[in-house]
């Protein structure tokens, strides 16, 4: 018996043709995956984090001086 899937926007289908006789390279490369992500450096998010830090430091005084 013959087991089918159903389709989905994450799903896709490649021609056997297409697969490297050499390595039969099954790796996970979806054409439908959408935006590749570009994440961000640890220094970018630590410099991010001291910048909210100093921000959140300069509302506590601004609230401080109103009591």
């Amino acid at each position: 018996m013959e087991e089918t899937f159903a389709d989905s926007p994450k799903s896709w289908s490649v021609d056997a043709s297409t697969i490297s006789q050499m390595t039969f390279d099954l790796s996970v490369k979806n054409p439908n995956g959408g935006e590749e992500i570009t994440h961000r450096s640890p220094e970018e998010i630590m410099d991010e984090i001291a910048a909210l830090d100093a921000e959140s430091v300069e509302v506590l005084a601004n609230i401080r001086s109103l009591l």
